[in-house]
């Protein structure tokens, strides 16, 4: 083992390097994207939440800035992967890479994620820090049986 680091000395500085900066940098950007969540994003009720803010741009800026968005979002999932490892706010960095992407079934996977309860309450801890109102989810309501006992 001695002699694989020695080797690859730099390429360890390098990655002790790149874990520390990813760490310090996602204590302050995963926050940030935390406190704008919408509280009603994942309330059934949030009609504006397929609106994008650049809908109004022409088709080539938009798709420009979808993939920009779509980049940024797979950065923060494989940040959020490490740091399942390494120090750092793993899950939720994962969370936020989620929600910046953009394919079929995001918002019920999104939904499911959040509906855990310790990531429910750790996103609730941040924006009640940033004096934000807490993430609302519906209950869903699921009609008993007849018959069915309690």
């Amino acid at each position: 083992m001695g002699e694989l680091i020695q080797t690859n000395e730099t390429v360890f500085w390098w990655l002790t390097v790149t874990s520390i900066i990813a760490f310090f940098a996602t204590l302050i950007i995963v926050p940030w994207f935390v406190i704008r969540i919408p509280p009603d994003y994942f309330s059934n009720s949030n009609i504006e939440r397929r609106k994008t803010p650049w809908s109004n741009q022409h088709p080539l800026v938009r798709r420009i800035l979808l993939a920009g968005r779509n980049v940024f979002g797979y950065v923060f999932i494989v940040v959020g992967t490490a740091m399942l490892v390494l120090p750092g706010p793993g899950i939720l960095t994962i969370v936020v890479g989620i929600i910046l992407l953009n394919f079929p079934g995001k918002y019920r996977l999104e939904r499911w994620m959040v509906e855990r309860r310790p990531v429910l309450r750790s996103i609730n801890w941040l924006r009640q820090r940033a004096k934000k109102t807490p993430i609302v989810l519906e209950e869903l309501i699921i009609s008993e049986k007849p018959g069915s006992r309690k």
